[in-house]
């Protein structure tokens, strides 16, 4: 049975519905919709203080905002951009196209073709999210998107540069200073200086999550975003301090971010409930994680390794840390989960911001379902099919016309009836008293 040393609630899918966020952000899509670039600058200019004779960065502008930055940050988003890259197009390396013959003459295929413009959304707010570039621009070129478009809001007024640089040495081709759901829509159904994207990526509040989700189906998008996520599963061989430290680093994303420690040692659990209590007054971003681990943290002692992973698994968190003496265990013990970092070595912070995974993950639960943003996200996987062999053809058609009509579907029936008449001597009354004498096998 479990123990809770700090128990709290556990959000789910349901929790994040907001009457009142829904119906501000239905007014807004519908507004955009309507009124189009005029609508978005006013909502730019009420929600961001943001005006600008073009939201759009020409290419002197980007250069201008780039030349403002250190060196070395061109150089960390260079480097973090190339561990992305990399493991983007591993990705894509291992999908192929494929084609298979079935019967004689009868062809399937399956191709993966890139949807043909994508938006990309990098949240500004409190912090520049200058990695979200890298993860939504990055992996949709490298899947072949032939346009991406990226917005990212104004920061208290300013241009944030290095997330501009960042979206600039992704690859974006169209880079907007626009945020918030304002962003969303316009990339979603377009106006008159944007034109409608296919799918949008990318994580945001509230009212961007609202948005993605009011627009899903007109457009594509990633995923339903929820808070911050971080589970830690640890034996009595783990760190505490590196264990306290990890489980703050997620929650200072929001005060709703939960981060939960399972654990086979009790001690383990005093010690790291302890550390964070005096690590949390020195933490600069203490208003977000105070309350986040205040309301939202939990610290579970169980008996066994195998009831932590079981446990851990019921969560379904977006990140889950393994602190184990046999980390790798995991792969194969656990099953739902946004992404796995195995081994005290590895943080999701690194996930977060420079190892080359994707950080964009299911939350509330949808790790019980979908995996995280890949460059699979951005390719339709579509299916062809070709018969070169007439007697293949009226095989299937004699079956179609069996098969179809135990559904009472005459009309599907008929197509595979005609093939069987013309390449295979079939007899049907029906086509008798439509084409009349004429004999039908060619």
């Amino acid at each position: 049975m479990p123990l809770y040393l700090k128990s709290a609630p556990t959000k789910s899918f349901t929790d994040t519905a907001q009457t009142d966020v829904a119906a501000r952000v239905g007014s807004i899509i519908a507004d955009i919709r309507s009124n189009g670039d005029e609508a978005v600058r006013r909502y730019a200019d009420q929600f961001d203080k943001w005006t600008a004779e073009s939201f759009r960065l020409d290419d002197a502008q980007i250069a201008e905002i780039m030349d403002t930055l250190d060196q070395q940050v061109i150089d960390d988003i260079v480097f973090v951009q190339t561990q992305v890259r990399r493991f983007a197009q591993a990705q894509r390396d291992s999908l192929t196209d494929i084609e298979i013959e079935t019967l004689p003459g009868v062809h399937l295929g399956q191709k993966h073709v890139p949807v043909q413009a994508a938006g990309a959304y990098i949240p500004g707010g409190k912090y520049p999210l200058t990695a979200s570039a890298h993860m939504t621009i990055i992996t949709a070129k490298v899947a072949g998107v032939p346009r991406v478009v990226a917005c990212t809001p104004p920061i208290r007024g300013e241009i944030p540069a290095a997330t501009v640089a960042a979206m600039k040495l992704a690859g974006a081709d169209e880079i907007y200073i626009l945020g918030g759901v304002q962003a969303v829509t316009a990339m979603a159904v377009g106006t008159e200086t944007i034109d409608p994207v296919n799918l949008i990526a990318g994580p945001g509040n509230a009212y961007v999550a609202e948005a993605k989700r009011q627009l899903f189906g007109e457009v594509g998008i990633d995923l339903f975003a929820g808070p911050t996520e971080i589970l830690i599963v640890a034996d009595d061989d783990a760190d505490p301090f590196f264990t306290a430290v990890d489980l703050l680093s997620q929650a200072e994303h929001g005060p709703e971010s939960p981060a939960v420690l399972i654990t086979t040692s009790q001690a383990l659990g005093e010690k790291v409930i302890a550390h964070i209590e005096a690590l949390l007054p020195g933490m600069s971003t203490r208003d977000y994680a105070e309350p986040a681990w205040r309301d939202w943290g939990q610290v579970i002692v169980v008996d066994d390794i195998d009831e932590a992973y079981e446990l851990a698994d019921s969560f379904a968190f977006e990140h889950v840390q393994i602190f184990t003496k046999e980390p790798r265990e995991a792969l194969t013990k656990m099953h739902d989960y946004g992404a796995l970092f195995l081994g005290e070595n590895t943080c999701v912070s690194y996930g977060d911001k420079v190892i080359g995974t994707n950080h964009v993950l299911p939350t509330l639960g949808a790790a019980r379902y979908t995996g995280g943003l890949w460059v699979g996200k951005y390719l339709r996987t579509v299916t062809y099919q070709e018969i070169v062999e007439p007697s293949s053809s009226a095989l299937l058609g004699e079956v179609c016309g069996r098969a179809a009509r135990v559904e009472l579907f005459e009309g599907h029936a008929r197509s595979g009836d005609a093939r069987a008449w013309r390449h295979g001597g079939a007899t049907f009354g029906w086509i008798d008293e439509s084409v009349g004498a004429e004999t039908g096998a060619r």
